[in-house]
């Protein structure tokens, strides 16, 4: 887990086995002012706090899953590329850590697929303006796919900017369960998502209780 203190570089303050029922989908404000630590730095589960957080004064939020590391000078990178590139919003590529080769692969076919389609995960350390992402609603209130859904309401603001520089995140899930199960899994929920399926029953399928 990182945190962003006074716009200074990201510094690592914790870094233990996320052992919870689902990744819980961390919120980070990151200033490009100075400002006071308790305004800079913010962590908050969506599923209670779908909006942006409040007490945080910074200019652009990012969103990551628990057991998702971001890579060192993040705050520049991602406060620089989107200065530079005039975007709203955008993501970092990843590389899923674990055991099995295919994990790899797997990595390179979600960024692929990022870059083509504009639609990003919490894998994937989303990052937006704090006004984009307050005039696309925040996130929905459900179970699963609250990503996706934030993604498709910020490609009407703009395409998201994709960083070559990767985040790392568990593989954990994926070994667990199978590389090749979890992969078709996740495809099948998001095309079921994507006809219009009920979160709360594709939640149930991907084993949230």
């Amino acid at each position: 887990m990182y945190l962003a203190k006074d716009g200074a570089e990201l510094k690592e303050i914790a870094h233990t086995e996320v052992s919870l029922r689902n990744p819980i989908l961390v919120g980070l404000a990151v200033c490009s002012h100075q400002a006071d630590a308790s305004d800079t730095v913010v962590f908050s589960d969506v599923s209670v706090e779908a909006q942006a957080p409040p007490a945080s004064k910074a200019d652009v939020l990012l969103f990551l899953h628990a057991d998702t590391r971001l890579p060192r000078h993040a705050d520049h990178v991602v406060l620089t590329g989107l200065e530079r590139s005039g975007r709203a919003w955008g993501r970092f590529d990843v590389k899923i850590e674990g055991r099995s080769p295919l994990l790899l692969l797997v990595g390179r076919l979600m960024n692929l697929r990022s870059r083509l389609t504009g639609i990003a995960t919490g894998d994937q350390a989303i990052f937006v303006r704090r006004d984009a992402f307050q005039a696309a609603g925040g996130f929905a209130e459900i179970p699963l796919m609250e990503d996706i859904a934030l993604c498709k309401r910020l490609k009407r603001v703009s395409r998201p900017l994709c960083l070559s520089e990767r985040v790392v995140t568990s593989g954990r899930r994926w070994e667990k369960n199978g590389v090749l199960n979890t992969m078709v899994l996740m495809w099948r929920l998001r095309l079921a998502y994507f006809f219009g399926a009920d979160p709360n029953e594709l939640a149930r399928q991907y084993g949230y209780e």
